[in-house]
This record gives structure tokens, C-alpha cells and sequence, in this order.
């Protein structure tokens, strides 16, 4: 095998190693889209979780006070 041919044959298979490198990123990276997108949910749920926990309070302070139970 001549020097030339070795080098070509190291050079594919380095380009065969970068190709799975490649994937493997591509996958990453639609992973990582799809926990940004899911942590946004979450958000917006604890938000709308939260504001309806407000609303929910302030009946309770409406009904305790309509039965003088606060002073």
C-alpha cells in the first residue's frame, strides 16, 4: 500500500467519523429544541397555574370576611 493510499484511506475514515459526529449533533440539537419548547410549556402553565391560584385567594378572603371570620 502506497503512502498516498494509506493517507486516502485515514482521510475516509476520518470523513466517516465526522458524518456520525454530524448526526449525532443534528439529533442534539432537535433534542435540545424540543426541552426548550416543553420548559416554555411548563412555564406557561405555572403562570396560568399561578394567576388562577391568586383568584382562588381572593375569594377566600372575600368569603372569610362576608362570614367574619377575619378581623
Amino acid at each position: 500500500m502506497t503512502t498516498e493510499n494509506l493517507i486516502l484511506e485515514h482521510l475516509r475514515h476520518i470523513r466517516t467519523g465526522m458524518d456520525g459526529v454530524r448526526e449525532d449533533v443534528r439529533e442534539l440539537r432537535a433534542r435540545v429544541a424540543h426541552l426548550e419548547e416543553q420548559g416554555a410549556h411548563l412555564l406557561a402553565q405555572y403562570a396560568t397555574l399561578s394567576s388562577r391560584m391568586d383568584r382562588v385567594q381572593e375569594s377566600v378572603g372575600r368569603i372569610e370576611q362576608r362570614l367574619d371570620l377575619v378581623n
